[in-house]
């Protein structure tokens, strides 16, 4: 069947089109050209005076492994609060900072996101992680495998392996998990949790292995570089929401040595000691430097104020964290020779002077770099915000008037502390398309999405425009996920499964039989239970594609 779109403001950055008004046309899930004159058109939707993008891509939100159901499991409050009853086309759900399965799915669709990607998929985890993506409906999904914490790893630099046993490693660890990208979590500092320790810096060497956070960093970036995976390393990087951390988070940068790396959440990783509370905001330096050095990219994890929840695999942050939990609970745990989580709910207050400054720092990170292609928007769901809050922070970045009468409303102290009052910037719909829809496609290395080309997959979303941004991103006209419309005004008018996206980086073989032994020796399962095959990550999408896409990447590192 072909449809056609028809005279809608089309935003697509990838082919620099920015309000241009035209026609999109869909056949069998697909976008394609426009056809010859006199070919019968099956569906005609008029879309004039509105805006189309393609579908939104969120590449940093918790919504399968281990740490999100523990938050799911510890929040019962939360789902009482917040049911979501069985309908004819939905199933039951519930929970807000912690949704269930159905729910995200349902949720992301109806504010028109058609893919959501998990940053935090620890390998030994990684098929409850592909299951409950797998029951997330409708949109498609991937995950970053976590490393730099793992006994291995650490064993092999320890004893001074080379890069390409290394390299090996990584890529075998990416196939085996079926995973899209590389995360590191506090690099070495996880592991140094489990040997009684509360703190490691850059350049402090664990004390069991004896490597540097920095050295992991730049091995495993220049491991992903090598492989040609498109997406650089995903770093959450050392001291985490500590005073000061401004400093780790520079030296993080050039550490990689010119190697892509993208750092996560860099919000709690921006903060300084000045003042009389020994905390103030470094977003410009930060901001500063992510303009200077072309390597880096970023996502903010904005806060939000109200109720959460803060799943993490820093469990090194998270035990610091736990006295600090709204309501009073948590859970901090390690996980055999990978790696640990922790979980702690907290709300962030417009009154409290610290939560007042980390909001206000993330829209200063937002706003002061340059480039919307390299700062994405993301609140690192739970952590900072629920993914619901989108439309209120895409209203914050668009209108400024509305920013300045929410920062009269914070704690002064933080308020006068902030530069956010004196920056005028304002983001335009096109900026919002780039730093939702192309710049992930491009980041992850998506190049049937994110996009409204022929050839790209119909996922495709139309707005309403409308003077105030929260009310035009929250209920899209339609979404189109595989040409099929799945949402309209905000409700969910029909289901499908999404695809799972995965990368196969080559690696030498030979690297199993030293794996082989190690989990014999070591773990609790045998290699050949730990990796995940092709049908059998097929067979958890329910009906979804497993999309394989190219490892490759050009030039050396800058």
């Amino acid at each position: 069947m072909l449809t056609r779109l028809k005279g809608g403001k089309i935003y697509d950055p990838t082919r620099g089109l920015a309000g241009t008004v035209g026609d999109i046309y869909m056949r069998d899930g697909w976008i394609v050209a426009a056809p010859a004159a006199g070919t019968r058109i099956d569906q005609d939707i008029d879309v004039t005076g509105r805006v189309v993008m393609a579908g939104a891509i969120d590449m940093h939100t918790h919504i399968g492994g281990g740490k999100v159901n523990i938050a799911r499991n510890m929040l019962p409050e939360d789902h009482r609060g917040d049911p979501v009853y069985h309908t004819e086309l939905c199933r039951a759900g519930c929970g807000h900072v912690a949704p269930s399965t159905l729910t995200t799915g349902y949720r992301y669709a109806a504010m028109g996101y058609t893919a959501c990607f998990e940053p935090a998929m620890l390998p030994t985890n990684a098929r409850q992680a592909h299951l409950e993506m797998g029951d997330t409906p409708i949109v498609d999904k991937g995950a970053y495998a976590m490393l730099g914490s793992d006994d291995f790893l650490l064993r092999m630099m320890r004893d001074g392996a080379d890069q390409q046993r290394i390299n090996d490693y990584v890529a075998w660890t990416i196939c085996s998990t079926q995973a899209l990208g590389l995360k590191v979590v506090n690099p070495g500092g996880i592991s140094e949790f489990k040997f009684n320790g509360r703190k490691l810096d850059l350049d402090q060497e664990n004390s069991h292995y004896h490597v540097t956070p920095r050295q992991i960093v730049h091995t495993l970036a220049r491991s992903l570089h090598e492989l040609k995976v498109p997406h650089p390393l995903h770093v959450h990087a050392s001291n985490l929401g500590v005073p000061g951390n401004f400093q780790t988070t520079l030296d993080t940068m050039v550490g990689a040595e010119g190697y892509p790396i993208h750092l996560t959440h860099i919000q709690f990783h921006s903060y300084g000691t000045e003042g009389d509370r020994k905390f103030s905001s470094q977003a410009a330096l930060i901001a500063e430097a992510i303009n200077r050095q072309k390597n880096v990219s970023a996502d903010v994890g904005q806060i939000m104020f109200g109720q959460t929840v803060t799943a993490s695999g820093d469990s090194m942050s998270q035990h610091r964290n736990a006295a600090y939990g709204s309501p009073r609970k948590s859970v901090v745990m390690d996980i055999e020779c990978d790696a640990g989580c922790g979980v702690v709910p907290f709300k962030y207050k417009d009154k409290n002077f610290v939560n007042a400054l980390q909001w206000a720092i993330g829209l200063e990170i937002f706003l002061l770099v340059d480039d919307p292609w390299r700062i994405f928007l993301t609140t690192d769901h739970p952590n900072g915000a629920p993914f619901t809050s989108y439309p209120h922070l895409i209203r914050l970045l668009m209108d400024k008037s509305f920013r300045r009468d929410a920062l009269a409303q914070i704690h002064p102290d933080a308020a006068t502390m902030s530069t956010l009052g004196s920056i005028d910037r304002e983001y335009t719909l096109n900026d919002i398309a780039i730093m939702t829809r192309s710049a992930p496609a491009k980041i992850l290395g998506l190049t049937d999405c994110g996009h409204l080309a022929p050839g790209a997959r119909a996922d495709v979303v139309v707005y309403r425009e409308d003077a105030n941004p929260e009310v035009m991103f929250t209920a899209p006209e339609y979404v189109f996920k595989n040409g099929t419309v799945v949402a309209r005004d905000g409700e969910i008018v029909a289901v499908m499964w999404g695809d799972v996206h995965a990368v196969k980086p080559q690696f030498d073989r030979a690297i199993e039989k030293p794996l082989a032994d190690y989990f014999e020796r070591h773990l609790t399962q045998r290699l050949g239970n730990f990796r995940i095959s092709d049908d059998e990550v097929r067979g958890l999408t329910n009906g979804g594609e497993l999309r394989v896409h190219a490892c490759q990447r050009d030039g050396s590192p800058t």
